[in-house]
């Protein structure tokens, strides 16, 4: 399996970091007195699709520490946006973006945003597919290849690509019209086709013949069924790197309290480098 080439993670992730670690302390100092929230009653956290691993074993490892238990919910970021804002009860929001979680903040549902991890975009596609970053935007545009993307707008992943198109016709008047022509969002969305239960998305659209390969990102290789995926990095002059955001979902103080722990827990070295493990570029693997 090729491996993605790391977008450099800037200085300014770890000192954002820095900074929202001393204000969540200031925060818990400030709240412990008011700790009415039941031990057994459970975080609500809605997190973007591709955090579903990591978050998976940073859930486990806050709960064994004493954080309490967590209920995860995952998904497009866009779509847990909108649940948010129609009502639904969560108390910690994590997007592949930080438009959608500032959003929230902006309309008085949230804290501050806090960037907390960082991704890349990347073709995913069957091993051995012949793919490489030298090839890779000539077979995008060639015709007879199938390029799926998630839906923009409902998925960050989406935006990305798009954002791709719009380098790519930078290079070549044109190509940005012709991906986006032919570009098919085939994930992420609430009109996307139906995958069967069980099987991985990806995997089923490249195995169906619905696309030769996706712009997705490149954790997605480093996931579940990562052995039926090739990570292909994009070249430098299409690279689109993607700053996930967090915010602390307003709502009862002891709420808060507890949500505030979790974040922290996130952005602590113990979480770090779950979420490094996984993929992800953090503040905690150095200035790059």
């Amino acid at each position: 399996m090729a491996e993605a080439k790391k977008l450099p993670c800037p200085p300014k992730l770890r000192r954002a970091m820095r900074y929202v670690a001393l204000v969540l302390v200031s925060l818990l100092a400030a709240a412990a007195m008011n700790n009415g929230a039941r031990a057994d009653d459970p975080l609500k956290v809605f997190a973007a699709g591709s955090l579903h691993d990591a978050f998976g074993k940073i859930a486990a490892a806050f709960e064994a520490e004493g954080g309490g238990p967590v209920d995860l919910t995952f998904g497009p970021a866009g779509l847990l946006r909108q649940r948010i804002e129609d009502g639904a009860p969560a108390t910690l929001f994590a997007s592949a973006n930080l438009a959608h979680p500032q959003a929230l903040a902006d309309a008085g549902k949230g804290g501050a945003v806090v960037t907390f991890a960082r991704n890349a975009l990347c073709a995913i596609t069957k091993p051995g597919a012949g793919f490489t970053a030298a090839n890779l935007l000539d077979r995008m545009l060639d015709a007879k290849v199938k390029l799926g993307i998630f839906t923009p707008g409902a998925d960050p992943s989406g935006d990305y690509a798009l954002v791709v198109f719009r380098r790519a016709d930078t290079l070549f008047p044109g190509a940005g019209e012709r991906l986006d022509a032919k570009a098919r969002p085939l994930l992420g969305g609430r009109e996307a086709p139906k995958v069967p239960a069980g099987h991985n998305p990806i995997a089923y659209h490249l195995d169906a013949g619905d696309a030769d390969l996706f712009l997705g990102y490149c954790t997605i290789a480093k996931g579940r069924g990562a052995e039926h995926f090739e990570a292909v990095p994009l070249p430098p002059s299409l690279a689109v790197g993607a700053d996930y955001g967090l915010t602390v979902l307003k709502g009862p103080p002891a709420r808060e309290l507890a949500a505030s722990r979790l974040a922290l827990f996130i952005l602590s070295a113990r979480g770090q480098s779950i979420l490094a493990k996984f993929g992800f570029e953090t503040g905690f693997q150095g200035d790059r």
